[in-house]
Parts: structure tokens; C-alpha cells; sequence
């Protein structure tokens, strides 16, 4: 059986898999699922947890094709039949615990440089539960040596069900090609929205940092320091993926592409030992 930490606080529950990229096997309040759960004992791929973390970068990098500081790398295809390099490297790999108490636990990824990502770095994930909420923290820190960019993010899914009712805030909106990359920003105010028909897959920026999903009886919401969030659910999905990042999807080429900064989209560039932080919170209490 894979090791796992259990955190409990009065009804909520919060198990984690270190092994499995680091990932929340699930979250419940009481019986009752808040993210897509899997009991840990039982969970056999991070692709099927409640959440997992988003590091070096969110969502995709295009045909896997990465060019920085004047050098060019062809990322593996991590995600197939996708062409992509997808989701960073942080979910595929073991993380260590570091620190662990009934409420509280801290993992940690090292990261030496290889064929998925070509610069060096630290990375930890901090848990803590409270009688109403998870809070979590990721941060990571260059060890390449060298400047070189980097982004987080958290890929929670939550339980959806034809009455789930998702709100929140936005400025605009990526729409995206046939190959899933974003080709042009639209204004939009973000969402309001019943799930049951709900089709989308895009990233959102200008975000207010705050998201409230109503389901099952449930008010869920979700806060980040943040300012983009990626939505993704189809009708045949039984959850909805609400996932609070630091940077537009394929920053960096689209910056490169248009002559901007990459970090007007989002995407850090971090000195040697220079460390990235960001905070999410999972608050849940009976809806009104």
C-alpha cells in the first residue's frame, strides 16, 4: 500500500498521497466528497486525485517546444495523444514529507535538471486544515544558477453534479484553437453560471481571486493570490476542475510570439535561489 498522511480537523478529513505527485487523494466533510475523492489507500493515479500541484508551469507548453536564453528544448510528450508537454513535472514525481501533525504537513520535491524541465529547483507544499477549510501554499525556488522562468499552480477537481452552481469574477477570457492552445484574449466578466450543460476549457485572467461553487448542499470557495484560473468541465463529467495559476496557458511562447515581457502574461523569471509563492484556500460550509 502507498504511504499516506491523514489530516483531520472537527468533520473535515484531508488524505494525501507524497508518492503520487504529491497530491490530495481527496477532501470530504464528513461523508460528503468537496473535491473528486478517492480514498488513499485506494487511489492508484494522480490523473484521478482531488488535487495535484502545478509546477515549474500551468497547463500546456505548445508542441513541447521550450526556447529560452537562447537555447532551444524539445519537452516529452508527458500527455499523450497530446502534442504538448503538459502540467510541469511536479505531478509525475514522488514528493518528501518533511513535516507531518494531525493538522498540518509539509512535502517537498528537489528537481535536478533533466529532459522534462532543463532547470534546477526546489519546490514545497504546505497543508493546513481547519474545522472549515484547507489552506495550501506552494512555492518553489531557482536552483539553476542561471535566471529562468517558472510558474504554479493547483489542479483541484471538485464533485459536480446537475445542480452544481459555479460564480466568479474575471476581465477576460483565452479562447483557444483545435490543438488546445490559446490564440486570442476576449473580454469577459467570468462565469454565473448552472454546471449541468456547462462546456468549457479555458484559462480566465484578471481574476478576482475568489471563486463560490454551490453543490451538494455544500457553498464551496475557493480564494488565491493568483490572478488567472483555468476552468475545465464538460456535461459528462462528474466534477469540474477549478484550477487557481500564475500565468496564462503557453506563456511564454505567446509572449515571445508578440514581442512582451513574459511576465505581462503571468510567467516569473527568477533569479539564482530566488523563490515564487502562492496560496490557495478550500473553504467549505453549508449552503444557505
Amino acid at each position: 500500500m502507498t504511504p499516506f498522511i491523514s489530516l483531520l480537523s472537527g468533520a473535515l478529513r484531508c488524505e494525501l498521497v507524497p508518492a503520487l505527485g504529491g497530491c490530495v487523494a481527496g477532501l470530504w466533510l464528513g461523508e460528503q466528497e468537496v473535491l473528486r475523492s478517492t480514498p488513499a489507500t485506494e487511489l492508484q493515479s494522480v490523473q484521478v486525485s482531488g488535487s495535484y500541484p502545478l509546477v515549474p508551469y500551468s497547463n500546456r507548453i505548445g508542441y513541447r517546444q521550450l526556447h529560452w536564453a537562447g537555447r532551444d528544448y524539445v519537452l516529452p510528450q508527458n500527455f499523450a495523444p497530446e502534442p504538448h508537454a503538459i502540467h510541469g513535472v511536479g505531478w509525475e514525481r514522488p514528493w518528501v514529507m518533511e513535516e507531518a501533525s494531525e493538522t498540518r504537513c509539509v512535502l517537498r520535491y528537489h528537481h535536478v535538471a533533466d529532459a522534462s524541465w532543463p532547470f534546477a529547483f526546489d519546490a514545497h507544499q504546505t497543508f493546513t486544515l481547519s474545522d472549515d477549510a484547507l489552506d495550501m501554499q506552494l512555492s518553489i525556488t531557482n536552483r539553476a544558477g542561471e535566471a529562468a522562468p517558472f510558474g504554479l499552480g493547483w489542479h483541484p477537481y471538485f464533485a459536480k453534479s446537475e445542480n452544481t452552481h459555479l460564480r466568479f469574477i474575471a476581465a477576460g477570457r483565452w479562447e483557444m484553437g483545435e490543438d488546445k492552445l490559446p490564440t486570442r484574449r476576449s473580454v469577459n466578466a467570468g462565469l454565473d453560471t448552472d454546471c449541468s450543460d456547462l462546456n468549457v476549457d479555458h484559462c480566465f485572467d484578471g481574476w478576482s481571486g475568489s471563486v463560490q461553487l454551490i453543490e451538494g448542499g455544500l457553498q464551496v470557495t475557493v480564494t488565491s493570490d493568483l490572478n488567472c484560473l483555468v476552468v475545465f468541465t464538460t456535461p459528462q463529467r462528474d466534477s469540474i476542475a477549478i484550477e487557481p495559476v500564475s500565468h496564462i496557458n503557453n506563456a511564454l511562447a505567446l509572449a515571445q510570439q508578440s514581442g512582451q515581457p513574459c511576465e505581462s502574461l503571468g510567467l516569473r523569471v527568477l533569479q539564482p535561489d530566488e523563490t515564487f509563492s502562492a496560496r490557495m484556500r478550500i473553504q467549505v460550509e453549508t449552503a444557505a
